[in-house]
């Protein structure tokens, strides 16, 4: 289970506000990339927090209003679809991460990142955590903000787009949603730039349907 471990040795080392970053939404063939910037009370125990993946739907629902009552600050932020077709998906998730970071009411001046990769123009010391949402409390925290917000978002397209069933699989690859494109062919919220091979496929088999 994740506990601050990573967060005490940044303010052991002078720093004071320790924040813990990460993101929901690189995979999925729609919609935006989501990431969220969390500082927590030093020790905070939040019963049952982990890495947003292992927990049900219910639970994340729960642990994310306790997680926005209780933080010292929290932000959540996009990397919008225009940016992930301009830039590529990880560029965009670096600028959803420094909004979230930006966004924070309080400045903080060390981020926990969760993966491998620094976010490029990220405006005060960093370090990344491999897995960190399953190792650090900030972490699992913004991935559970992350990910809520993010499903809550593709939820609310379903309703705009009902052929596709966003509510189901919130735009990842599932079987279903591959079927369902290559049926409707791809609506406006769709990544084009994670399409071409199953559009390629598509297109060898005739035009497309009309969009929803």
């Amino acid at each position: 289970m994740p506990d601050f471990e990573l967060e005490a040795n940044a303010v052991n080392k002078g720093y004071k506000y320790v924040c813990g970053v990460d993101e929901a939404g690189r995979g999925p063939l729609a919609g935006p990339v989501c990431a969220a910037a969390v500082i927590l009370p030093a020790g905070l125990e939040i019963e049952g927090l982990d890495d947003s993946k292992k927990l049900s739907e219910k639970k994340r629902d729960t642990l994310y209003d306790i997680i926005k009552q209780k933080a010292e600050a929290f932000c959540v932020a996009y990397g919008s679809l225009e940016e992930i077709e301009k830039y590529n998906i990880l560029e965009a998730t670096f600028i959803a991460m420094n909004r979230a970071i930006d966004g924070l009411k309080i400045h903080p001046d060390y981020a926990l990142i969760d993966g491998n990769r620094i976010p490029k123009g990220i405006k005060i010391p960093c370090e990344t955590v491999v897995k960190g949402d399953a190792k650090s409390c900030s972490i699992a925290a913004a991935s559970v903000l992350a990910k809520v917000t993010r499903d809550r978002l593709m939820s609310e397209y379903d309703s705009m787009y009902p052929r596709y069933n966003f509510k189901k699989h919130k735009g990842y690859g599932t079987k279903e949603h591959t079927e369902l494109i290559l049926k409707y062919g791809p609506c406006e919220i769709h990544r084009l730039s994670f399409l071409k091979k199953l559009l390629g496929e598509k297109n060898e088999l005739g035009s497309y349907g009309k969009n929803s």
